[in-house]
């Protein structure tokens, strides 16, 4: 039987810059950097942020044929659960980073707030203020 999620690993260009962005703007909290050593593919940080164990991991990410990153963009995304009240918080820290934003879909009343955003090697992530039992009382009659 499958438990939950175990971890989300993200492949990124720049080690460094990525978890320093987890740790400044997300509130992540670092919990190891392999630094020189190498016992995966790459170098690696692991981080926790809300509970969950997110691991960054050095590398070229995937994209078009020149290896352009943002090339690959779709809606795949992760989404953080946000307080309603640290909502705009977090909004201003990700934007003094100077990331790319996502314009926002439309929402419908009662299901939450999102902002979405891209980081530098092209994955989308979202804050949402909203829960799966909010989105179903709002969209089941």
């Amino acid at each position: 039987m499958i438990e939950g999620i175990s971890h989300i690993t993200f492949v990124v260009r720049d080690l460094e810059r990525s978890a320093r962005f987890f740790v400044d703007a997300l509130d992540a909290q670092e919990v190891y950097a392999s630094g020189d050593k190498q016992f995966s593919l790459s170098k690696e940080r692991f981080l926790l942020l809300g509970g969950a164990w997110i691991a960054l991991m050095e590398g070229d990410a995937e994209g078009d044929a020149e290896g352009d990153a943002t090339k690959r963009r779709g809606y795949d995304h992760v989404a953080f659960k946000v307080p309603e009240a640290d909502f705009d918080v977090y909004v201003g820290r990700i934007e003094r980073w100077g990331v790319e934003m996502r314009a926002q879909r439309p929402r419908v009343q009662g299901e939450g707030r999102s902002f979405y955003f891209y980081d530098w090697d092209g994955h989308l992530f979202e804050l949402h203020t909203g829960t799966l039992e909010e989105r179903l009382s709002r969209y089941t009659p």
